[in-house]
């Protein structure tokens, strides 16, 4: 579980705001609403739609509660969200979601986007056995991710291996012959499993 919580937010690394004479760490801050959206909504008395989707001021009156985050405010969301280097959440019509990585036992739909030719995702050399029998399955999480970019795959994988390795989706092709695919961010892919025909490097 180390690695759920693994950021890379540059502008809110170490970011904090003076706010009604109390520091906020918008790098927490993030952690936390990530924590509401994806994972345990239920500790926040947030009751997500099927889309994952819930009342900004809700989620603000649960924060509230922590003395910490007493005087957050759309703003603050907004920041978090501006300055992330990961697109993790939207905010529409007073509303915000998580756009990726939930482990909620309800699964958030989504609709289904032919994807780009090859993605990427990023993995620890002990999983490759169970890659090669089974393919890529989203284990904890609803969807398995996958990056459009070495880069990003390589980011990922390194909070699981030091010397990760890049496996290479034919993402096309499995949609073309029925996998469905789900747009996350501009970065990150979705699917509900990968089989192993559509799998290089392992």
């Amino acid at each position: 579980m180390r690695g759920l919580f693994a950021y890379r937010l540059s502008k809110l690394q170490n970011k904090l705001m003076l706010k009604e004479g109390k520091l906020m760490n918008y790098l927490k801050l993030s952690k936390k609403i990530s924590y509401a959206l994806r994972h345990a909504p239920w500790e926040f008395d947030l009751e997500l739609d099927e889309n994952g989707w819930v009342s900004v001021e809700k989620l603000l009156d649960a924060l509230r509660k922590d003395s910490r985050c007493a005087y957050v405010t759309i703003e603050d969301l907004q920041y978090i969200i501006q300055n992330s280097d990961k697109k993790r959440f939207e905010i529409a019509d007073g509303r915000i979601r998580a756009l990726y990585g939930h482990s909620i036992p309800m699964k958030i739909v989504k609709e289904s986007t032919e994807p780009p030719a090859i993605l990427y995702h990023g993995t620890a050399r002990h999983f490759l056995e169970s890659i090669r029998k089974q393919g890529l399955l989203p284990k904890a999480r609803q969807y398995v991710h996958l990056s459009i970019d070495i880069e990003t795959a390589l980011q990922v994988g390194k909070r699981h291996d030091a010397k990760p390795v890049i496996l290479e989706i034919a993402a096309k092709k499995a949609w073309e012959e029925g996998v469905k695919f789900y747009l996350g961010n501009d970065n990150i892919w979705l699917a509900d499993k990968i089989p192993v025909t559509y799998i290089k490097g392992v």
